[in-house]
């Protein structure tokens, strides 16, 4: 029997709160709604308000509840605690049988929590990746175990993401292979910018200026543990390689003033850097799918420039995917200016070292991650009704 409309284990509220969030969550909430059983609910917390926004309009989606939480220069504990009364304000008004949280933010673990404490199960999406260093990434390394801790069902990016939740606490949790859906929206979003020349035309002029002489390399870098001395090694190590005058840097800025500034005072004005505000979703597919190079300490990036065949040199120490370092197309280079010069020289001048790592590969997916986790949420939800009817 399938859940009825309108019936609370039908009712799923998908959290989100900052801009990797949604990019990821919007996939599925596409698949939600095309089961007739399920009613997915798209619940905003704020936590990076015009980034967030940035991804809905991208996929031509709006939140059907929206919290406002963003404040200036907030804390970390200040704002898991309005998340966490946020959400737990939703669910006393409104009867939900499933909360669903993205990967390891504040947003995923406050909600996570305040489900935990109505006694509502928790769905976690990228659930499993693990560091095993609670100090990098900070504090999302905490998060995601925590979040694990408490999930009923967890949809594993990979095997291995799987192994790593197998062998913790939670053993009553369901554990899913499925893919990445952020896999899933880049995928949709390169073939769409393919095949829309007025499209991809419009994204071209929202760029800066670029010369097709000089190779690309993107970069983003906003993860806290690099904030302040790592950030600003990593500025030297741009400013060394715009030097060599064969290539440009892009580097979409995060709105965090604890980016923005020193980035701004270091490398602002240099020949061959271009800092830009933050770009939508298809205009960094758009930048990414041009570039010759990926610098970053994103996760997102981990997964996006392997399925895009860019090479990625991480701007961290370890990483939670061991997956994407396994293809050879990605590569940690931590924050030394000097180890971040010769890695980006290797690629740039040896064409054999470029060509091994300038290559296809999709250790998160193969595009199909939204279906699956939807699959699994149907099934769990018609099993919830049955018993709900028995009783």
């Amino acid at each position: 029997m399938a859940p009825q409309p309108g019936g609370a284990s039908s009712r799923v509220l998908l959290v989100s709160g900052t801009r990797p969030e949604a990019i990821k969550m919007l996939p599925l909430l596409a698949e939600l709604r095309r089961r007739p059983g399920l009613a997915p609910v798209l619940l905003s917390t704020g936590q990076h308000r015009e980034m967030l926004d940035q991804a809905l309009a991208a996929f031509g989606e709006r939140c059907d509840l929206d919290l406002g939480l963003m404040q200036p220069g907030q804390d970390l504990s200040d704002l898991f605690a309005r998340v966490l009364l946020g959400v737990a304000g939703v669910l006393r008004r409104e009867r939900f049988g499933l909360v669903l949280v993205h990967g390891d933010t504040t947003t995923a673990m406050a909600a996570a929590l305040a489900a935990f404490h109505a006694r509502i199960p928790v769905g976690h999406v990228e659930a499993g990746q693990r560091s095993f260093d609670l100090d990098s990434p900070w504090p999302e390394e905490l998060n995601r175990v925590a979040v694990d801790a408490m999930a009923a069902l967890m949809f594993a990016p990979t095997e291995g993401a799987a192994a790593n939740l197998r062998a913790e606490y939670n053993a009553q949790g369901r554990i899913l292979v499925t893919g990445n859906t952020g896999i899933d929206a880049l995928l949709g979003a390169a073939a769409r910018i393919a095949g829309d020349r007025a499209l991809a035309a419009r994204l071209a002029l929202a760029m800066p200026p670029l010369d097709p002489a000089r190779r690309l390399v993107v970069v983003t870098a906003h993860r806290r543990e690099n904030l302040g001395p790592g950030l600003s090694r990593i500025c030297d190590a741009l400013a060394a390689i715009a030097a060599r005058g064969d290539v440009q840097i892009v580097w979409p800025l995060h709105r965090n003033p604890a980016v923005r500034g020193p980035a701004l005072r270091r490398l602002g004005g240099r020949p061959g850097i271009h800092l830009v505000e933050p770009l939508g979703y298809l205009e960094m597919v758009w930048l990414m799918s041009r570039a010759a190079l990926l610098l970053t300490d994103s996760g997102g990036l981990q997964e996006e420039g392997p399925a895009l065949a860019k090479p990625v040199l991480v701007l961290r120490e370890v990483t939670e995917r061991p997956e994407a370092l396994a293809t050879g197309v990605v590569q940690l280079v931590g924050t030394d200016p000097r180890r971040i010069r010769a890695a980006v020289a290797r690629l740039l001048d040896d064409a054999a070292a470029y060509a091994a790592a300038a290559r296809h590969a999709f250790p998160f997916g193969d595009g199909t991650a939204a279906r699956r986790i939807a699959d699994a949420i149907e099934d769990w939800a018609a099993a919830d009704a049955r018993m709900t009817s028995a009783a």
